[in-house]
């Protein structure tokens, strides 16, 4: 049985993927101590996407899957603000919301990732394709003038970790990167991917022809 811990916890309007850079500017006292915590302990929060409401003022309908961040660099200014710079780690699926006093908690546990793989071969080829499929898509971007040219793109050759990331990188809105996040397992994800891949270069090619 998989153990279940309390975590502090920190909902967003975006998806933060494991391997992604997440830097946060915190001002609302709930979230000063939150990262006073954090930091006085062993760095680690859970960032869930909101599912409907506001980031501030709480009171928001939350996702029940996230990641766990770790903090890798942090600054407080002299107002007492903090600036934080983590970095997704792992998976995790919330059981139970607890008291957001003094800021959100909740009882989660790890979501492992797939490491078994059926068909490796077939897992690699899709993994090429969908990494493909990303960099012509940001090149239709950088045409629309939307992200800048010159991005420089390392796509992992580990089916998980690169599913994160195409995922992450990807020209997609947070309910379907929330979907990405909920699936079980590098292939379903990169299957998933590949389809949401196909439907943005649809879009975007109708956005070039404008």
């Amino acid at each position: 049985m998989v153990d279940a811990y309390e975590l502090p916890m920190f909902p967003l309007g975006s998806v933060l993927f494991t391997s992604m850079v997440l830097p946060l500017h915190l001002f609302e006292p709930r979230y000063l101590q939150l990262a006073s915590d954090v930091l006085a302990g062993d760095r680690e929060f859970g960032v869930v996407l909101i599912e409907r409401g506001s980031e501030v003022g709480g009171g928001e309908v939350r996702c029940d899957v996230g990641t766990v961040a770790q903090v890798l660099e942090e600054h407080q200014f002299d107002d007492g603000r903090w600036a934080l710079g983590s970095v997704g780690t792992r998976r995790i699926k919330v059981l139970e919301w607890l008291d957001d006093n003094p800021y959100p908690r909740a009882l989660v546990v790890d979501l492992p990732e797939e490491t078994d793989y059926e068909q490796p071969e077939v897992l690699r080829d899709t993994v090429a394709n969908c990494e493909s499929q990303l960099r012509r898509a940001i090149d239709k971007l950088v045409r629309l003038g939307e992200v800048p040219a010159g991005i420089e793109l390392e796509i992992s050759e580990d089916p998980a970790l690169a599913s994160h990331q195409i995922s992450a990188l990807g020209p997609f809105g947070p309910s379907d990167r929330q979907d990405l996040l909920t699936s079980d397992g590098a292939s379903e994800r990169l299957e998933l991917l590949d389809g949401l891949l196909d439907d943005a270069h649809a879009m975007l090619d109708f956005r070039l022809a404008e």
